[in-house]
């Protein structure tokens, strides 16, 4: 596992400690050294790494504020990027358009308002595909072995169904476009504790049929059970990175991070 000094850099462990096994692979993503905000002059993240490389599943955890949901739309062209890089498969696509990112092979998954509400949910996966739209019957099937329960209530509407079946028609959506890599922001944000059981399985899921997946989350512990590797942010930087396990049983990252972590769930 390593650690970030404030003020001193990275120490000398290495910089994504987990990513041996990977040595001559071409990341999935990468980012690098990444300066981004909303405003001009005020940044959120403050030099951030994270690297993701095929068939994985990154977590990305925090505190309140740490810039982890402005790391994925920094990823996803939303937020402005004033220096460093993002690269997808090795080409550069920082500060790229979300339509561009989603043709490349990035999906994305908000953590609210991420399904129309008056459309069915097949409707839903079809505006998932509208910059292919011939190989929607395709896909439609390829979803649906995925989310059946979503193929059995096809002609549902979106607004009817629960916070958690929402998020499933979200991540199907994204999907559809057979993505690269899949970036989900906090995806059991508002769920009850079953819900958030099958939102953690169901990623685990599409991460084992093969999409790398990047996902901030609030739960913490369970982030960490399912992750291959994981980063703590704080104000903006990488304070910590390693596998989840490490992660998880590390005596730092259980006082400064779990323990508070864990109370702001229960909170939420």
């Amino acid at each position: 596992m390593s650690t970030a000094q404030d003020g001193a850099g990275a120490t000398t462990a290495p910089k994504h400690p987990g990513t041996e096994k990977f040595a001559g692979v071409e990341p999935v993503m990468n980012a690098t050294d990444l300066v981004a905000g909303y405003l001009p002059g005020v940044n959120i993240l403050n030099g951030c790494d994270l690297v993701c490389y095929p068939g994985e599943l990154i977590g990305i955890i925090g505190p309140n504020g740490a810039g982890k949901s402005t790391l994925l739309k920094a990823l996803f062209g939303q937020v402005k990027i004033h220096s460093g890089s993002v690269t997808l498969g090795g080409a550069d696509i920082t500060n790229l358009k979300a339509n561009k990112l989603v043709e490349a092979g990035v999906g994305f998954v908000p953590q609210t308002n991420n399904v129309f509400p008056s459309l069915t949910i097949e409707e839903n996966l079809q505006m998932g595909m509208f910059l292919r739209p011939k190989k929607f019957a395709e896909r439609l099937e390829v979803i649906y072995d995925l989310f059946p329960v979503l193929a059995d209530r096809r002609g549902q509407r979106a607004g009817s169904l629960s916070g958690g079946e929402r998020q499933s028609v979200a991540m199907a959506r994204a999907l559809m476009m057979d993505p690269k890599v899949l970036l989900l922001d906090e995806p059991s944000a508002g769920l009850s504790p079953v819900r958030q059981d099958e939102t953690f399985i169901r990623t685990r899921r599409i991460n084992k049929a093969g999409v790398s997946v990047i996902m901030v989350e609030q739960n913490a512990r369970r982030c960490l059970q399912i992750c291959d590797r994981g980063y703590v942010l704080d104000q903006g930087r990488n304070a910590y990175s390693g596998t989840g396990r490490e992660l998880a049983d590390d005596p730092k990252v259980i006082e400064l991070y779990l323990g508070t972590l864990a109370k702001d769930v229960d909170a939420s």
